[in-house]
């Protein structure tokens, strides 16, 4: 008999197609030099700019890997280091114009993908699979 595939496994097999949609959909429209990973750590800047140990906290990555994929971001324009206002000796990394070019993109594949799962499931159903994940993250989001 197959065992049934935990809860936690399944919400990963989901976000895990969303985000390869959402990349590939930014391929297509020209952002086709963001790996992954640098994304995932890109979704963890703040509006007004993170610290690096932040974000490699948030991506749970170490803060060596953090800094080599800033490095690589930084190259290719998507995010600037910029001095924190709040700290003198300390840096932020903040998104660029560039990036910030990319949402939209993003937002809108974001939106294609909850249209699909909304037919597949149902209104309903999408509804309360929404509110199950928001009722979730109170107990599993560190960071909001």
């Amino acid at each position: 008999m197959e065992r049934e595939l935990p809860a936690s496994l399944l919400m990963f097999i989901a976000s895990r197609s969303a985000a390869n949609r959402i990349f590939e959909a930014l391929h297509e429209r020209g952002f086709d030099d963001v790996t992954i990973a640098q994304g995932r750590l890109m979704m963890g800047i703040d509006p007004e700019g993170t610290r690096l140990s932040v974000l490699a906290e948030r991506a749970q990555i170490a803060k060596q890997t953090a800094t080599a994929l800033v490095d690589k971001l930084e190259r290719a324009g998507y995010v600037e280091r910029v001095a924190d206002p709040t700290d003198g000796r300390g840096r932020l990394v903040r998104m660029t114009a560039r990036a910030k070019e990319a949402i939209p993109h993003a937002r809108a594949e974001e939106d294609r993908i909850e249209e699909e799962w909304r037919a597949h499931l149902g209104t309903e159903r999408m509804q309360q699979l929404r509110e199950a994940l928001t009722d979730l993250r109170r107990i599993t989001d560190p960071y909001q």
